[in-house]
């Protein structure tokens, strides 16, 4: 078995693993799994806008998948969890971004995916966070 190997993505990761004692991503043998992964800056601010808050959590899967030598291209699951536009619906703007960016940065790959409401996250003003597992094939 695979001894684990722990990263931190520099500028939030490293300030999450000083304050919070924890790392963003794993990887084990040919498995990397993240921890969720928000649309901060590396200074903790936040878009006002949901779009481009969706967009920029992306972005931080991606530094992170890359600091254990994955690529979106290698993610075959994702776990994302919104604060609700309403009650009854996660809501249209968090479902038509998340599918873009799937079909932007995964071309064919559809992964499985878990879509999850819920009442708060980690951070104040977050309104979503991604968590994603990639498996790395042969050609990585």
């Amino acid at each position: 078995m695979s001894k684990p190997e722990f990263f931190a993505t520099p500028g939030y990761g490293e300030t999450q693993l000083a304050n919070m004692h924890y790392h963003q991503a794993v990887r084990i043998g040919d498995r990397v799994e993240t921890s969720g992964q928000g649309g901060w800056d590396d200074d903790w601010n936040f878009p006002e806008d949901l779009e481009a808050e969706i967009v920029q959590a992306f972005e931080n899967v991606e530094r992170t998948l890359a600091l254990a030598g994955a690529t979106w291209r290698d993610v075959v699951a994702v776990d994302s969890y919104h604060i609700p536009d309403a009650a009854d619906f996660i809501g249209e703007v968090h479902n038509r971004v998340m599918v873009a960016q799937f079909r932007e940065r995964m071309g064919d790959r559809a992964p499985i995916w878990t879509e999850i409401g819920v009442a708060a996250l980690g951070a104040p003003k977050m309104r979503v966070e991604i968590r994603a597992t990639a498996i790395l094939g042969p050609s990585t």
